[in-house]
């Protein structure tokens, strides 16, 4: 068992305006005039600079006062920082990539500004690797953003940023989005709730509506369950989602008992490791000791299901390639990393099937309801095996290695961006044998966020997700 110390685990918990507080507990603080958000913001601040230099997370800092909004919306005064894809007005977008010189947002995009009429104040932009490729927030040329639990370990991606200052305990809560995983990976690695929301539950990105099929999300990164829900509460405040049932403010567990399927391995052929199946059994335990009905499941999913979505990936890499001078006049593809150019070289060789590539993933929502027939939600790991050390997954480590250990690893998560449903990670009760976090995750059919949170209140109820400050 590792030993946690001064040379491996970072966080920034003190007595301070901060305290302990997750962002509804802040929020409820500021609210009764305990602490002021220029304080929290203050905090926040020094707590940052006290643990970035070793984790690596921010990638833009605010200059002068912080970005307040004024008292309204569930987070009114909350300190948070939101990740460097997408626009916040006057601070530059550099989306992980040394390939351009980012230039300073002329406008908030949509889902900032949904984001801000939750009243947060935003104090920054958190990192994430080239484009969101990546399931690590790492680099070609500069150094990785690290996992507080232990810096020698990947914070996951592409949301690691996020996920590591969240998890430090540098702010309460802050954006992600996930197109593959962005939001559930760094959230399993980092012992964060991260709900991953259906297609359409908030607002669309840009990049999302000019896609054939929109597989990003936006939402955020928190330590406790509360949160994430009073997110999604003042979202749909904001916007209400066409087409979706609303969810309204969930704020506990349902007296309901929940059939779940559950699976071990993935369908594309991949075997957890051995820590990853302990925690999703140890989790079946767990639920059916609370009432729940639990049992194996088999999800349907085409065997081309891991290529296809290898060669829309490919797609968008190389998309990204074509119209980059839209980022910056300056874009080069050349500059690109590893992991982006052996995308899009790969999507070159098999551009020809693009067609048929779309036809199947569009046809995974049939296959995929069809594992749903009789049941309320079905749990998995979140990612194959445990949290890879630095370096693993780096962009520098050649495409053809790099690529069989990213599929050896995401091979959970991209289902539900292909199909729209919400899904999300919580912090399973045991560690890794070296102490580091697993995720568990939980899906459900669209619009079934509700039962999502209901089934992680009961869960954070039953044993208290694990806090790094203890260590």
């Amino acid at each position: 068992m590792t030993t946690f110390d001064e040379r491996t685990l970072v966080h920034a918990f003190r007595d301070d305006a901060l305290g302990e507080h997750d962002a509804v507990g802040l929020a409820a603080a500021i609210r009764r005039g305990e602490v002021s958000p220029a304080e929290a913001a203050r905090d926040a601040v020094e707590r940052v600079r006290a643990v970035d230099a070793r984790l690596g997370a921010v990638q833009v800092h605010v200059e002068g006062p912080a970005h307040a909004t004024g008292a309204g919306g569930a987070f009114a005064g909350v300190p948070t920082f939101v990740k460097d894809n997408t626009d916040f007005q006057g601070l530059p977008t550099g989306h992980g990539s040394a390939s351009f010189r980012p230039r300073a947002a002329r406008r908030h995009a949509p889902f900032t500004r949904q984001f801000l009429s939750s009243g947060v104040t935003v104090l920054g932009k958190t990192r994430l690797p080239e484009f969101g490729f990546s399931p690590t927030t790492e680099y070609d040329g500069a150094e990785p953003v690290r996992n507080p639990w232990h810096t020698g370990y990947s914070a996951g991606g592409s949301s690691g940023g996020s996920a590591a200052l969240v998890a430090a305990g540098a702010v309460p809560i802050a954006h992600a989005n996930d197109g593959g995983g962005s939001i559930r990976i760094p959230a399993a690695c980092c012992g964060l709730v991260g709900l991953k929301p259906s297609r359409g539950r908030v607002v669309p990105s840009a990049l999302g509506r000019q896609l054939p099929l929109d597989i990003i999300s936006d939402g955020v990164v928190s330590r406790s369950v509360r949160d994430a829900a009073a997110f999604l509460a003042a979202a749909e405040t904001h916007r209400r989602s066409p087409g979706l049932p609303p969810i309204g403010l969930v704020e506990g567990p349902s007296a309901r008992r929940l059939r779940i399927g559950f699976v071990l391995d993935s369908p594309n052929g991949v075997h957890s490791d051995a820590s990853t199946r302990a925690a999703v059994t140890e989790t079946v335990e767990r639920l059916g000791r609370l009432g729940h009905t639990v049992e194996p499941v088999e999800l349907g999913m085409d065997p081309s299901f891991t290529d296809d979505f290898l060669t829309y990936w490919g797609m968008l890499s190389f998309l990204l390639g074509v119209t980059g001078r839209t980022l910056g006049a300056d874009f080069d593809r050349h500059r690109m990393d590893g992991l982006s150019q052996g995308l899009r070289e790969e999507y070159l060789r098999n551009w020809r099937r693009t067609p048929g590539v779309l036809r199947r993933l569009k046809r995974t929502r049939e296959a995929y309801a069809a594992s749903f027939r009789g049941l309320d939600l079905v749990m998995s790991p979140v990612l194959a095996h445990t949290t890879p050390p630095i370096g693993h997954l780096s962009p520098t480590v050649p495409y053809a290695k790099l690529i069989e250990r990213i599929l050896a690893y995401v091979a959970f998560t991209p289902v539900d961006n292909v199909v729209g449903t919400p899904s999300i990670s919580v912090p399973a009760a045991s560690p890794t044998p070296d102490g580091l976090p697993v995720g568990v995750m939980f899906a459900a059919r669209p619009g079934g966020e509700r039962k999502l949170l209901e089934i992680a209140f009961e869960l954070e109820a039953d044993r208290p997700f694990r806090r790094i400050q203890d260590h």
